[in-house]
């Protein structure tokens, strides 16, 4: 899948558990989303790819973020917090994909300007379907701004 414009977007993917990653992966690999995926797993290599420091200085700047909550170092909130508040990276759309669906969470990150909350289904093919749904619309029915633009 690419935007309507023909054109793969970069995905980061802040995830600190490897299953949920791979099973991300294979959402992106089952569907053939074209995009490339690039994962992160905690908040402060988040915050470095995204300022493209340490290991990630050639890092892309991502059209998309999916962000779990519950992370090491710096948590999901943390990090959201930070990309809203920074003009530099407060266009980037941020979906928050967590295991909570605890009420404070959801609105906390709404309040903190995510673009949308998905919670995790545990079931592997609820799973895929979900991060497919995501993709099929901030991909292919939200315009997305344009990096340079």
């Amino acid at each position: 899948m690419t935007t309507p414009s023909g054109t793969p977007i970069d995905v980061l993917l802040v995830e600190d558990d490897p299953g949920d990653e791979l099973m991300t992966r294979e959402a992106f690999e089952d569907n053939k989303i074209g995009n490339t995926l690039h994962v992160v797993r905690d908040g402060e290599e988040a915050l470095d790819f995204l300022y493209k420091r340490g290991a990630h200085t050639d890092a892309p700047q991502p059209d998309l973020i999916l962000l779990d909550l519950n992370l090491p170092k710096y948590d999901g909130r943390q990090v959201l917090e930070r990309i809203k508040s920074d003009p530099g990276l407060s266009h980037i759309p941020v979906v928050v994909l967590t295991t909570s669906a605890a009420e404070e969470d959801i609105l906390r990150s709404y309040k903190l300007h995510a673009n949308a909350y998905v919670t995790k289904p545990v079931d592997l093919d609820q799973f895929i379907a979900a991060v497919r749904q995501i993709d099929d619309f901030f991909v292919q029915v939200v315009r997305l701004p344009r990096q340079n633009g």
